[in-house]
């Protein structure tokens, strides 16, 4: 698979984030080399901000960077967890980086990346994450560039797997699907049954849908000439669309919120026995059958075919970006490549670690998924992720598409409708940004 995005690399992308850069590095600190600190041959000092959950029983943040910072005395590195939203966690880095006092490194959402990055916040870092690449899967380090400018390392992606309770479907007699068209098939014998191996989830359609086109090879930003262009609605789109459609008209589909009540209910009633979601949802999704008759039933299995191969498409996950003004961007990325192929210490805090290798599964894990290497299963979709779809400035604002799938079940929308909002308003995203868009 081949696209112009990652081809062609057009200035548009770039063309803001040049005129940002130079009106932040006016008002930030001076440049690296010319420290005096640095000069008199005293440590340097990074900073770094994150929101990994740090709870009980995982390793902690600071015991990981206290390992770095007492092998590594020239590179001094101190931690700080945000404790609000990643929204806030925004527009917090927002008016430090402006105001000149922000951190070299911060984690940030992969949908949130090319947004920052063309309002000039963050660091084009290519250069020096080049030397890391080959430590990730190329999905996941897509995820961190925006056009030719690499803008830190990932750290968590969010795959999709499909997730099944094993034996309800021996029960019903059915195989694990290995494409969208044996899981048609099977949505009918388990309806006729009452019980659902999918469901419907309008409230994550923006990012579970866009993830299922990436699936099916799509590609939904890209740039041709200088502008950007947008194919929401390409021919893995329709499929998806498709699919999905034949499942509510035949209702073969649970038809529920996927963070409502009635998802977690139908779980612990057997009613729903399989699921189409993403890899970080198996930290918890099966939690509420801890200690029931059902504990250790369900398992996970790569995402069906959706007609484009072994490929899966990301929903959700995070990298750690190099912010603007970082006077020390080189060591900034020594300890960027370091803490985020901690694999072990990653998978602690709950994550789908994006770096090459597999983490020991928890007991946690093997309880409830019947002994199963979970997160084996889960790099394998991790390295799959389609390296060619990365998300576009605006993106995560096309909450709208939610909106529109909110009204599928009743039929006040198709499937489709929710393609063609999130085209026209992707591309109203875009140019809100000032950022010209193909015809």
């Amino acid at each position: 698979m081949t696209s112009k995005f990652r081809g062609g690399r057009a200035a548009a992308v770039t063309a803001l984030a040049a005129v940002s850069a130079v009106a932040l590095a006016a008002c930030s600190g001076g440049s690296a080399g010319t420290d005096p600190e640095e000069a008199s041959g005293d440590p340097v000092e990074i900073t770094y901000i994150h929101r990994l959950p740090d709870g009980e029983g995982m390793t902690a943040v600071a015991d990981i960077v206290d390992r770095w910072n007492e092998d590594n005395p020239g590179i001094q590195v101190t931690a700080t967890k945000f404790d609000g939203a990643a929204s806030d966690l925004i527009l917090k880095l927002e008016t430090d980086v402006k105001a000149g006092n922000g951190p070299c490194l911060a984690q940030l959402g992969y949908s949130e990346v090319p947004q920052l990055f063309v309002k000039g916040l963050l660091e084009d870092v290519a250069a020096e994450a080049g030397k890391y690449k080959d430590d990730f899967g190329a999905g996941a380090y897509a995820m961190m560039t925006v056009g030719d400018a690499v803008v830190g390392l990932p750290q968590d992606t969010g795959p999709l797997v499909y997730y099944y309770n094993e034996t309800e479907f021996t029960a019903l007699g059915l195989e694990v699907p290995t494409t969208i068209e044996e899981l048609a098939a099977s949505a009918a014998v388990a309806a006729d049954a009452g019980k659902y191996v999918a469901a419907f989830t309008p409230d994550e359609a923006l990012n579970w849908l866009s993830a299922q086109s990436a699936a099916a090879g799509d590609v939904w930003f890209d740039t041709s000439g200088d502008s950007w262009s947008v194919d929401v609605e390409g021919p893995g789109s329709q499929k998806v669309a498709a699919f999905w459609q034949g499942l509510v008209d035949g209702q073969d589909a649970l038809m529920t919120e996927r963070w409502g009540e009635g998802f977690t209910q139908a779980i612990n009633d057997s009613a729903l026995i399989g699921h189409i979601g993403a890899a970080w949802e198996a930290g918890f999704m099966l939690d509420s059958l801890d200690g029931t008759p059902t504990e250790g039933q369900w398992r996970v299995a790569q995402l069906p075919d959706f007609g484009a191969g072994a490929l899966s498409g990301p929903d959700g996950g995070s990298g750690v970006a190099v912010m603007a003004g970082c006077e020390h961007p080189a060591e900034a990325m020594a300890f960027n490549g370091w803490f985020n192929t901690q694999i072990d210490d990653l998978a602690s805090q709950g994550l789908v670690v994006a770096a090459n290798g597999t983490p020991e599964t928890s007991e946690k894990m093997l309880r409830q998924f019947g002994g199963q290497d979970v997160l084996a299963e889960l790099a394998t979709a991790s390295a799959a992720m389609n390296p060619e779809f990365v998300y576009a400035p605006g993106f995560a604002s096309l909450t709208t598409m939610n909106e529109t799938a909110s009204g599928v079940a009743s039929g006040a929308a198709s499937v489709a409708d929710i393609f063609t909002t999130g085209q026209n308003d992707a591309v109203s995203a875009l140019k809100d940004l000032g950022l010209p868009v193909a015809d």
